[in-house]
């Protein structure tokens, strides 16, 4: 296997990660809403809703400061070292260039991320997580039904 096939399957690695970042961070969103919704408890699991904020955390502060992706510019390095043809600016934006053909400038996403972030920090006034640990109150060993 050549050297340059090997950079674009490794770009091509952090290309699928990074969609997968992304879509993590939009159908975790809808799901903790139906969730609550619907009393899906595994919705309110903290862990699992401290890594989303993180998530959408880590994307609105880099929007903010200006600063693409680390993966977007990781993945456009290998796809340079393999002498593919790379893009500028973000992930998410030259998908949504390329798949929606909307030419939108930066502080569109921005305002978007921004509002993306109030979403998920509403949802954990109005679907909370579950204290650390775990139980629900009436739940615990030492309490009969």
């Amino acid at each position: 296997m050549s050297e340059e096939l090997l950079f674009l399957l490794a770009a091509d690695a952090v290309l699928l990660l990074h969609a997968l970042f992304v879509a993590f961070v939009l159908f975790s969103q809808v799901l903790i809403i139906i969730g609550g919704w619907r009393h899906w408890r595994w919705v309110r699991n903290r862990r699992f809703r401290l890594l989303h904020l993180l998530a959408i955390g880590i994307v609105v502060i880099q929007a903010w400061l200006g600063r693409i992706c680390p993966l977007t510019t990781w993945e456009m390095a290998l796809r340079s070292r393999a002498g593919d043809s790379v893009y500028s600016g973000s992930f998410v934006v030259h998908w949504v260039e390329t798949v929606l053909y909307y030419d939108l400038p930066a502080w569109v996403f921005v305002v978007c991320y921004t509002g993306f972030a109030a979403l998920v920090a509403l949802s954990w006034v109005r679907v909370p997580p579950r204290r650390s640990s775990g139980k629900a109150p009436g739940n615990g060993p030492d309490e009969q039904g």
